[in-house]
């Protein structure tokens, strides 16, 4: 999947919690900061390829990448697996709390929020080809729907006019049929 749509996957996620979860009350930061740990979160995944875009977001990240791919692996492997979930999941909780006494927000909910981005990518990924290794370092890959020729390829016509389009309704679906409740979330943020 393109990082355009693993973003759309981390809001559509977010949003899915928002509707189907009792959402504690939270500061406008706290709120602010978790729809960004969750975009974090949506593409973090793909630090073990250089290219990724999320290196372009760091400055020499391109650089780094390149620097840091022999010890993450190949592209799919270790990050796109539950020991990288807890991994990244440890690593955030870590660096959270190291940040907690600047950082002024409820750091349970970004990392929640953190997580939920993360998940949404590993699932998203499951659509593809490639498929994900959710057993590394058993090197078998699973994917949706099992059968390999079924899935689409990154960057594909089925993800750009299926998918995408699909997250997008999702989305706006979510928000229109809950409209109430995202008008008392907003309206409870910062009491």
């Amino acid at each position: 999947m393109t990082s355009q749509t693993h973003d759309l996957a981390a809001l559509t996620a977010l949003n899915l919690c928002i509707v189907i979860l009792t959402v504690p009350s939270m500061s406008i930061a706290t709120a602010f900061v978790a729809v960004c740990a969750c975009f974090i979160g949506g593409l973090i995944a793909d630090l073990d390829k250089p290219t990724a875009k999320i290196w372009d977001k760091l400055p020499a990240g391109n650089l780094l990448g390149r620097a840091l791919q022999p010890f993450l692996g190949a592209h799919r492997h270790l990050s796109h697996s539950a020991v990288g979930l807890v991994l990244f999941g440890l690593a955030a909780s870590y660096i959270l709390n190291l940040i907690s006494p600047v950082l002024l927000v409820d750091i349970t909910i970004v990392w929640w929020a953190f997580m939920i981005g993360l998940i949404s990518h590993i699932i998203m990924d499951l659509l593809t080809s490639e498929g994900v290794p959710l057993l590394f370092p058993i090197d078998i890959h699973f994917g949706i729907p099992p059968i390999k020729f079924l899935r689409m390829k990154t960057g594909s016509f089925w993800e750009r006019y299926l998918v995408k389009p699909g997250l997008i309704v999702a989305n706006a679906y979510l928000l229109f049929a809950n409209l109430d409740r995202y008008v008392q979330f907003f309206h409870s943020l910062g009491k």
